[in-house]
């Protein structure tokens, strides 16, 4: 099954940008992602199960190195959209 997350991640810090940064480029080292990144929100796609652990490892990782963040995140069936994703 694939899935399709839209994700936005606001660190609760000043020096926001960096851990942003951090995390969508560690988002895009993984082969088994396909990323797609905005102003606002990184769409990622992929194996279910696959992408699930990935953002479980990264937004804790985010955590503990950030502390406080917020993450607004989309999930969406990618097996029942079009073609276009």
């Amino acid at each position: 099954m694939k899935l399709v997350v839209d994700i936005s991640l606001y660190p609760l810090n000043e020096k926001y940008i960096a851990p942003i940064k951090a995390f969508i480029d560690r988002l895009n080292e993984d082969t088994g992602l396909e990323t797609s990144t905005s102003a606002a929100s990184t769409i990622i796609s992929g194996d279910y199960e696959h992408v699930m652990s990935v953002l479980g490892k990264e937004m804790k990782r985010t955590y503990m190195e950030t502390g406080q963040a917020v993450f607004v995140c989309k999930f969406l069936n990618g097996d029942k959209m079009g073609s276009g994703v």
